[in-house]
């Protein structure tokens, strides 16, 4: 019954989103801003149903893992200006490519969720393969963030121009067309494949710290839909201002290492950490990373102006 309504509303949710945007435009920033007023009006009344519906627990379990995953949504935007970048994505066609980005994001997750809480449930070591593949991959993107990414190099992208014929335009934002009598990908369904392959990467590494929160698949994909549903107005809202943020890959990085030290804590005699806690410490880390990126760029606009 559960996950009916929740795969209902959100099915509900993107026949609205795609009823409004059925037109290619270039999303301004006013739309944008109001749109992502409302999908985190929607996440927060959520976990609102969920309090009153399952108890307090649930719904502080669907927070955290909705706030984890809101906060690391902020990366995908980083590499999805890149590939729009690289490829020379029209504005008007960058929501089109991004809505069905998000259905691919949302049926991948789903996958990773099941086979995660399996494997956490099943076989209880696991627990410390993934808690050291978060920290892993914090420090990384706390060391290596910002190296020079080629999408073009991307297997998957580099596979489908091989084995599928493929015209470099965009054809009137059309991922199919018919030339010379055959079925031939356009370059917008390169882009969408590329936008697919690289949130398949964060798509691991977000699921494994929401995993480290709750193993319930209801909650914690209830938590990735609703962030990621608000993915394509973030990164409209965003995409101008993301050289601003040049300290928040250390505060993600802080909090994949937080869920992969929480995840293996689960498995030791200090249990579960307490879930108000992981609020509060996803809730300051990215507070925190947020206000030193944006007093260290204004001390950088002062001291160029002088």
């Amino acid at each position: 019954m559960a996950w009916a309504v929740l795969v209902a509303v959100v099915a509900v949710m993107l026949a609205v989103d795609l009823f409004l945007h059925r037109d290619d435009h270039v999303i301004e920033l006013r739309e944008a801003v109001l749109w992502s007023g409302v999908w985190i009006a929607t996440g927060l009344l959520v976990g609102l149903v969920l309090w009153w519906w399952l108890g307090g627990e649930v719904a502080g379990a669907y927070y955290a893992g909705y706030l984890i995953e809101k906060a690391l949504s902020i990366d995908n935007v980083f590499v999805f200006a890149l590939i729009f970048g690289y490829f020379g994505v029209p504005a008007a066609y960058q929501h089109k490519v991004l809505f069905w980005g998000v259905i691919g994001a949302l049926v991948l997750r789903l996958v990773f969720i099941f086979v995660g809480a399996g494997l956490l449930e099943t076989f209880s070591w696991t627990a410390y393969l993934f808690g050291a593949f978060l920290v892993w991959t914090g420090w990384k993107m706390a060391f290596r963030h910002g190296q020079p990414t080629d999408p073009a190099r991307n297997p998957v992208v580099r596979l489908v121009r091989r084995v599928v014929p493929t015209d470099p335009r965009y054809h009137d934002g059309r991922f199919v067309i018919r030339l010379d009598g055959r079925r031939v990908a356009t370059l917008l369904l390169v882009v969408l494949i590329a936008i697919e392959a690289t949130d398949l990467v964060f798509a691991v590494d977000s699921v494994a710290a929401i995993l480290a929160i709750t193993t319930t698949p209801f909650i914690v994909w209830a938590a990735n839909a609703f962030a990621i549903l608000g993915l394509r107005s973030l990164y409209f809202c965003l995409a101008g201002l993301l050289s601003r943020f040049v300290h928040l890959h250390y505060g993600l990085a802080f909090l994949l290492a937080f869920a992969g030290v929480k995840l293996v804590l689960a498995e030791t005699p200090v249990g579960k950490l307490p879930i108000p806690l992981t609020l509060g410490v996803i809730a300051v880390t990215v507070t925190v990373s947020i206000v030193a990126s944006v007093l260290r760029t204004r001390r950088q606009c002062e001291q160029a102006g002088s």
